[in-house]
């Protein structure tokens, strides 16, 4: 047992460690209607449950639709915030130039102080993104879900070098943009934006000095799997398939080809012959792994994992890999095969929140993003609950199951935040039909002004 200030929270913390899975109370249409908004989204919004309550599988192929209507057409970003989303040259040469001026500051202390051009820029994406998380109106809950499972799949790390300053116009160019289009396309708009390119080094791979750290996770995280049965040799060779995919940064570049730093060797990747094509030769090669049959079924488990369970069925993971092979990746039919299968609707099928999601759930209790100052309280509770935006340094993205995230301290911070954002929001009603008898009798005891926070901490809460 830990200790809280606020023993009601703690009581509530403490009972996901003792119990099973909550229940979204009696009714199965409450249940039902949870576990749609809080895993095609992050829970149930005051616009948004009653539709959910009366046909919960009815609004989860709406919001398929919903999702992919608003990925083909511009997000909605704030002006305030809409910088981060210039095109991406121009991004490069704000870039550029913010390390001239920081190179100047350096070599005369009368220089003007350089300007902090790539940390507002991520600091604005970032902000954008819990927006979006937690406001249907400005994006559909799914879209922003799918958006997160996309970005953490094809993951960068905003803190290495230049990457930061290109994060939240990956985010809106490569993931939203091809979330629910084609894999094989997100894939190649991923592979040719600066965001990846300079996070695993392919920008300066070339014939003289190969890098093969891109062609390596590429294989091994973003489409194929570990244990596909590709050999080191596979990975050299895809590695000079893709030398001359870079970056001209000083040139205000976000992505060039340059053909002179181009392997113009044949080479032979798993078991194909590839012979000297330019550019096209690593998009041919890209499209290749993105159709591979391990590739249907990684994608298959992972989509599994964040929407149906930790352990998913195996019988669901074929028949997702079966959909993406018989479509080629187009990863709306898959997410239809999902939302068509009972496996995602029982409900010994459990998922517990990432700290992400129960943030983005916690502010779409209380309609969005509603204080300016909700947006450094989350981001900082991310932070130190272990997921912050933008922030997890290795290519494999962060873990979704309960093993990683259902933990005393861990609890303890989820319930510090409730406090502290449930103390400026109006108690949401609405959710008291989603939590056990159990919750409400407990929260009902508490003076009004705690009854929200208790209510975003209650175990009930966790799950979706």
């Amino acid at each position: 047992m830990y200790s809280h200030p606020c023993t009601a929270t703690a009581l509530l913390a403490c009972a996901l460690l003792a119990g099973g899975p909550a229940q979204a109370g009696d009714a199965e249409a409450s249940a039902a209607a949870w576990r749609a908004t809080s895993r095609l989204g992050y829970g149930p919004s005051a616009t948004t449950a009653a539709a959910a309550q009366a046909d919960a599988q009815a609004w989860a192929l709406q919001q398929l639709d919903a999702a992919f209507d608003a990925s083909q057409r511009a997000p909605s970003i704030p002006a305030v915030l809409a910088d981060f989303n210039q095109p991406a040259n121009q991004l490069a040469a704000g870039y550029h130039a913010e390390r001239q001026a920081r190179r100047m500051a350096r070599a005369d202390d009368r220089a003007p102080k350089a300007d902090n051009f790539s940390r507002e820029m991520q600091q604005s994406a970032a902000a954008w993104r819990l927006m979006a998380c937690s406001d249907p109106a400005l994006e559909p809950p799914l879209l922003a879900r799918l958006t997160e499972f996309w970005f953490n799949h094809l993951n960068v790390f905003a803190g290495k070098g230049a990457v930061r300053p290109f994060v939240g116009h990956y985010a809106v160019n490569v993931i939203r943009a091809h979330a629910l289009g084609r894999f094989e396309d997100m894939l190649l708009a991923s592979a040719r934006h600066p965001a990846m390119l300079l996070y695993l080094d392919q920008a300066q791979s070339n014939a003289r000095g190969l890098n093969e750290n891109y062609a390596r996770e590429l294989m091994e995280l973003h489409t194929l799997g570990v244990n596909a049965g590709y050999s080191q040799n596979d990975v050299r060779e895809l590695a000079r398939i893709l030398t001359g995919w870079t970056v001209g940064l000083p040139q205000g570049q976000a992505f060039r080809f340059a053909e002179r730093l181009h392997d113009q060797g044949d080479k032979l990747l798993l078991g194909r012959t590839f012979t000297a094509d330019g550019q096209r030769e690593g998009e041919e090669a890209i499209r290749m792994l993105a159709r591979h049959p391990a590739t249907a079924q990684r994608i298959a488990q992972r989509l599994a994992e964040t929407f149906v369970a930790d352990s998913p069925p195996r019988a669901l993971t074929d028949r997702l890999a079966a959909s993406f092979t018989r479509t080629q990746g187009d990863i709306r039919a898959v997410m239809y095969t999902l939302l068509d299968s009972p496996e995602f609707w029982r409900a010994e099928n459990t998922l517990f929140k990432t700290p992400l999601d129960f943030a983005c759930s916690a502010l779409t209790a209380g309609g969005g993003v509603q204080d300016r100052r909700d947006i450094p309280l989350t981001l900082g509770f991310l932070a130190q609950a272990g997921q912050p935006m933008h922030g997890w340094q290795t290519p494999d993205g962060y873990k979704t199951d309960a093993a990683t995230w259902l933990a005393p301290e861990a609890l303890t911070r989820r319930a510090d935040y409730a406090m502290a954002l449930g103390g400026r929001m109006a108690e949401p009603l609405y959710l008291q039909p989603y939590l056990s008898s159990a919750s409400r009798e407990r929260i009902a005891r508490e003076a009004p002004a705690i009854r929200t926070g208790l209510m975003l901490a209650s175990p009930d809460f966790m799950r979706k």
